[in-house]
């Protein structure tokens, strides 16, 4: 049965005033535009949290870019999830490290990825790239050979970044958590600016601003860790694993010794014995573990001794996505090595 106004209802209708009328008209119009500046967006995907954050401030007031490797989970172990190939087969640009640290990625590129941009950014101008170290406390690679051809800071490289996805790559040839250093991130940002300009002309001076930005706040923050860490970078600690090199590099920090040279790989009972001795040669110190992996092994190595146990977060494994995020990650691991060496 359709239902009509009342009389009543119909007049009251009648004598609502234009100017209260007009704004319920125009809300769906500015939901439409909305919409309109949303699709006119590029799909950006990016692989890990601190790539991810670094893009979405080049992105801001533009578009947000997804994320392959969200939460606590790790690119040593992560496993393609069937969203994650489809945002690849939508993608127009793709940024990833390389297949040095996210395997996973390499075949779904080749497969799902070939209509987009691929930045591969462990190809950017200026990085500085440092081999994995060996010996001593640092447990030794399986692929220690391939470490010769590791590239020495401002290296040229044959392939261009941001330009597709080669299969000819050196596997492993350095210590890939690059980001670990501002210096590094602003080289990286640099590609990222580049690759989104070409694929998004029409926003170009919106990303062109916003890496500005980025650029600066990357130096105040460079100059900022360097005084946060300054009383304790003499104090030698043990890493969970030996990912912060690039932190160590920049800051003069001295780390003693890694318990597992790849986090995916539980060390032996002798290797815990060896970093256990370690730990008690050099006395009140400081081992740190990774949010995301086993602690236990921690407590193994400092246990009977006078060492302090702290979490670093490299990977950004407790971290909310975002734009802050890169800034937030450093900061927390400079916090961390104070506060724990500052007691040890």
């Amino acid at each position: 049965m359709k239902r009509t106004l009342g009389p009543a209802l119909k007049i009251l209708a009648f004598k609502i005033p234009l100017a209260f009328a007009l704004p319920a008209l125009a809300v769906p119009a500015l939901l439409f535009a909305g919409s309109m500046r949303a699709a006119d967006a590029p799909v950006v995907v990016t692989s890990i949290k601190p790539i991810h954050s670094l893009v979405a401030a080049i992105m801001q007031g533009v578009g947000e870019p997804e994320l392959i490797v969200d939460g606590a989970a790790s690119p040593h172990t992560y496993s393609l999830k069937p969203s994650n190939a489809r945002a690849l087969q939508e993608a127009k640009v793709i940024f990833w490290t390389g297949p040095g640290l996210e395997a996973f990625l390499e075949k779904p590129l080749q497969a799902l990825g070939s209509k987009a941009s691929i930045a591969e950014l462990d190809h950017a101008p200026g990085l500085v790239k440092l081999p994995f170290r060996e010996g001593g406390a640092f447990e030794p690679h399986e692929d220690g050979d391939e470490h010769q051809g590791a590239s020495a800071e401002g290296e040229d490289h044959d392939h261009a970044a941001g330009t597709g996805h080669d299969d000819d790559h050196d596997h492993g040839a350095f210590d890939t958590h690059l980001w670990l250093d501002p210096m590094n991130a602003k080289a990286m940002a640099a590609v990222i600016t580049t690759t989104l300009v070409a694929a998004d002309p029409a926003n170009a001076l919106t990303y062109q601003a916003n890496a500005k930005a980025l650029d600066d706040k990357l130096t105040a923050l460079d100059k900022e860790i360097a005084a946060t860490v300054a009383p304790v970078k003499d104090k030698p600690f043990i890493v969970f694993h030996d990912a912060y090199q690039y932190f160590e590099h920049r800051y003069g920090i001295r780390v003693a010794g890694s318990i597992t040279v790849s986090p995916e790989t539980i060390p032996g009972a002798e290797r815990v014995s060896e970093i256990h001795r370690k730990v008690g040669e050099l006395g009140a110190t400081c081992v740190f573990a990774e949010p995301q992996f086993e602690p236990r092994l921690v407590n193994v190595v400092i246990e009977g001794t006078n060492a302090r146990s702290g979490v670093l977060d490299p990977e950004a494994a407790t971290l909310k996505a975002g734009p802050d995020l890169y800034f937030t990650l450093m900061r927390g691991i400079a916090d961390s090595m104070k506060d724990c060496l500052s007691s040890a």
